[in-house]
């Protein structure tokens, strides 16, 4: 039994080191360089465009991931800020927002950290915290 639970997890191993080296793009111009950089980018863009639809209807940001339910696609599932290989921290004070994606990991050349707030670009490192002075995500040639 113990032998077969090692087995299970090197295989799980290898295929998530193949899958973040065998990342194909979900559409042409995706900047993601993995599946978990994929999630990571998803989010950020599902909390760019609730904040939009937020504003929109209170002319002031939502000041909390909680607040931001139901505004565009964001769900109650999404305040939870354990985001697989990443851990999101949000900050607002109603008159802007900023929203950090940290790799679980160190960051790497596969798991980039991500930053944005109310201005709607999203920044990355790939050896350090992303911040506002952070170059833009743009999209990778494949």
């Amino acid at each position: 039994m113990l032998r077969c639970m090692r087995y299970a997890a090197v295989l799980l191993t290898l295929s998530a080191v193949l899958m973040a080296q065998d990342y194909t793009p979900k559409f042409a111009g995706d900047p993601a360089r993995s599946n978990s950089e994929a999630g990571a980018l998803g989010y950020i863009r599902v909390v760019i465009n609730a904040q939009r639809a937020y504003y929109k209807k209170h002319n002031t940001y939502g000041t909390s991931l909680a607040s931001l339910v139901n505004s565009g696609s964001f769900t109650r599932r999404m305040v939870n800020t354990d985001r697989g290989d990443y851990t999101a921290r949000f900050k607002s004070d109603g008159k802007g927002f900023s929203l950090w994606m940290t790799p679980k990991a160190s960051p790497s050349s596969t798991q980039r950290s991500f930053y944005t707030d109310d201005r709607g670009t999203i920044r990355a490192e790939e050896d350090k915290a992303a911040g506002a002075e952070s170059p833009a995500v743009k999209a990778e040639r494949h």
